[in-house]
């Protein structure tokens, strides 16, 4: 796993991102996946940053070979972190939220849920060995990667799917 700062180049807004490996993160920038939390925009680069070097585990500060780390005295103090206020959405992306949530009740409704066989139901409708129908389910990112490969239209939802049997 790596960290990188990010800027976003139009606002100045400054963020972590959380990449497999630099290769990881170059795939993402160009597909456009990469974009600031704070305004949306796309125009995100690395930021300037002090490089992270770690000690190996086994290695002990200079002239302390031999001797563990003290352990601190334990205080009735705590460190405590307070997070900066998420600022409220625009009243337009609340609105499209909304409308995007109602299309996907409408869609849930019409549909039958078939759990974690998602992948195969969907194969056995495109491929003519079941029934057209509209259905919903789970399917792993992999598994997902692969139905659209074989030309198998799949929508994501944005919100999770609870099963019927643990609706209420």
């Amino acid at each position: 796993m790596i960290v990188y700062d990010l800027e976003c180049r139009t606002g100045q807004h400054r963020f972590e991102g959380w990449f497999k490996s630099s290769d990881d993160y170059t795939r993402q920038q160009e597909r456009g996946y990469v974009s600031c939390p704070h305004c949306g925009s796309g125009e995100v680069g690395k930021a300037v940053q002090a490089p992270r070097l770690a000690r190996k585990g086994n290695q002990l500060p200079e002239g302390q070979a031999g001797r563990p780390a003290p352990v601190p005295a334990p205080s009735s103090k705590m460190t405590a972190i307070a997070p900066a206020p998420v600022p409220e959405p625009p009243p337009q992306v609340v609105e499209m939220i909304q409308t995007l949530a109602k299309l996907q009740a409408a869609a849930l409704e019409s549909s039958r849920f078939v759990g974690d066989k998602f992948a195969d139901n969907a194969r056995a409708i495109h491929y003519g060995e079941s029934e057209a129908e509209s259905i919903h389910g789970q399917a792993t990112v992999e598994e997902a990667r692969e139905l659209v490969d074989e030309g198998i239209a799949v929508l994501p939802l944005l919100l999770p799917v609870v099963p019927p049997e643990k609706a209420n």
